[in-house]
């Protein structure tokens, strides 16, 4: 299992998505579609993923760290 970063390929908008299915080993896609239907629900889901865009480092930054 990897660490939590956004990917520099397989981004949508801002790799949130992709970062979580590549760390719990799940379909991007699916991660996707749970994060959309979520939104239906009340709650802070779009600050959720804002704040997670902002603080999981890139790719580029993730692997330059752990060497």
């Amino acid at each position: 299992m990897e660490g939590l970063h956004r990917p520099r390929h397989g981004r949508m908008i801002g790799g949130v998505c992709a970062g979580l299915a590549r760390r719990f080993g799940m379909s991007p896609g699916t991660v996707r579609l749970l994060a959309l239907l979520s939104c239906v629900l009340p709650g802070p889901q779009f600050v959720v993923y804002l704040i997670l865009w902002v603080m999981l480092p890139n790719e580029d930054k993730h692997a330059a760290r752990t060497y």
